[in-house]
């Protein structure tokens, strides 16, 4: 029998690539489009606490950490933890390419694109192999940590943002691996797909309303 998530492989791998090209469209968008208010006056002292602070007020940010969570916990074995550690590791590496001055084509692009096709992998149940995974997971990674240091109030403590930020975003991955594998240790995995479903038509959402 022919598991529901390979027949939606295929057309799902090219809604993917169409969300990729319109999102990479936004390129022009600015940071403070996303996350209006994300630069409080915070100083040195306060870094921990502004980067803990910033994932969870950008639902752009909370969105995609979800749904490596719910999409981690679709797979299931070592997926578990290398999606969301991946992810985490790989979001720090993107702020210190920010910190280093790096170039980074689309990042605002890249963080819709994100939420959108993360949604649509787990709608989808897709089951990728664990590298697969987790390097789909550390790609939009960089877009998101590169996107956070991007805004850190000047004079700040990196050190001490940085662990806020990995922090927050740590507990969103596993907050989005616990409600997906306690909904599907009671049967109900659709739900976790409907979930996906639900993050997938935000993602639209946002991309939709980045051109107005």
């Amino acid at each position: 029998m022919i598991r529901p998530s390979l027949i939606l492989t295929r057309p799902l791998l090219r809604i993917a690539l169409l969300a990729v090209g319109a999102a990479a469209t936004l390129a022009p968008v600015g940071v403070a489009w996303a996350h209006p208010h994300h630069k409080p006056h915070i100083h040195g002292e306060n870094a921990f606490v502004h980067g803990l602070l910033h994932p969870i007020t950008g639902l752009d940010h909370v969105l995609a950490m979800l749904a490596i969570g719910l999409w981690a916990s679709q797979i299931g074995g070592r997926h578990t933890w290398a999606m969301p550690a991946a992810f985490v590791a790989l979001m720090i590496v993107g702020g210190l390419g920010a910190t280093l001055g790096l170039p980074l084509v689309a990042v605002e692009g890249g963080i819709l694109a994100s939420v959108l096709i993360l949604g649509l992998l787990v709608a989808a149940a897709c089951k990728l192999p664990l590298v697969g995974g987790a390097a789909v997971a550390g790609l939009f990674a960089i877009f998101h940590g590169y996107a956070h240091v991007s805004e850190m109030t000047t004079g700040a403590s990196l050190a001490a943002f940085g662990i806020g930020f990995a922090l927050a975003s740590a507990a969103l991955c596993f907050a989005g691996l616990g409600v997906g594998q306690l909904l599907q240790t009671r049967g109900q995995a659709m739900l976790v797909r409907a979930c996906g479903g639900g993050i997938a038509t935000v993602g639209l959402v946002l991309v939709a309303t980045a051109w107005v």
